[in-house]
């Protein structure tokens, strides 16, 4: 049985976040929300492909030492995988393949590099044997279980399966961000201002952005009163004007709705606040 990556759906979900990666970079905002749509629909909790994107996760993800337990979770791992709904998965991979290919339509999708490529192959292709049954190839299959075994004992970094999919979303998404910013203002950026993007991310995904609304005129009301402590202490009067211009700017500011530009901004704001602080 030749591995299909089309329809491995730990490598597609790799590819998928990927894609939402490269389009950011991009600044093509459309094509990464399209990308994170598809993985909402397709890896939701009520679909078939989920389930076995969690048991085919959990076996890429897990370690242990000792090759008894990784022997049991074989077995109960062979028993999940039939008690899919197979014709069920299978229409959905395909409609899967087929949104990402006339939605996306991005000819790179496919040839991004997926970390532990050859596990995941390893795993899918096991579930596809298990699910075989007794028409499977037994020989085909005992050297995949005992692939799997070397695979759960290697010494790797245990990680828990996580129950969904958006917190891994965000945590892409927010780590991305922080670069693009980051190399836009080529300097490190500061707690404050990786909060602020975090939030800014989690808002447009989760409430459309009203969180981040309401924490911008928050910052925005900081600001000012900075401004007036501020003035209150200074004497030049030069620098007095020129606070005044940074005061009417501030005010200015329409923070009801924020976007890319809006929250370059507000990161500059927040070290404005951070400086007139530490003044």
């Amino acid at each position: 049985m030749s591995h299909n990556k089309k329809r491995n759906v730990g490598v597609i979900y790799e590819l998928l976040v990927r894609a939402v990666s490269a389009y950011l970079i991009e600044n093509d905002r459309e094509r990464a929300q399209q990308a994170l749509d598809i993985i909402s629909n397709y890896y939701s909790r009520k679909t078939e492909l989920y389930k076995e994107f969690r048991l085919l996760n959990a076996l890429a993800k897990s370690s242990v030492k000792d090759t008894s337990v990784a022997a049991a979770i074989l077995s109960e791992s062979k028993n999940a995988s039939r008690r899919f709904d197979a014709i069920k998965l299978d229409k959905e991979k395909s409609n899967l393949i087929r949104e990402i290919n006339h939605i996306l339509v991005d000819e790179d999708f496919y040839h991004r590099r997926v970390p532990d490529y050859k596990a995941y192959a390893t795993i899918q292709t096991l579930l596809n044997y298990w699910r075989e049954g007794d028409r499977s190839n037994l020989s085909e299959v005992v050297l995949m279980e005992t692939k799997m075994i070397e695979w759960l004992t290697s010494e790797r970094e245990e990680v828990k399966v996580e129950e969904g999919v958006d917190k891994n979303v965000d945590t892409l998404v927010v780590k991305l961000m922080s670069e693009k910013f980051n190399t836009k203002y080529d300097s490190k950026l500061s707690p404050d201002q990786k909060d602020l993007i975090k939030e800014y991310v989690f808002s447009i995904q989760h409430d459309d952005g009203v969180r981040i609304a309401s924490t911008a005129i928050k910052i925005q009301n900081d600001v000012l009163a900075e401004i007036e402590k501020l003035k209150k202490i200074e004497k030049n009067s030069i620098i007095l004007e020129k606070i005044e211009v940074v005061k009417k700017k501030v005010k200015e500011l329409q923070l009801t709705q924020i976007d890319d530009s809006k929250l370059a901004k507000l990161m500059s704001l927040t070290q404005l606040i951070n400086e007139m602080r530490g003044a």
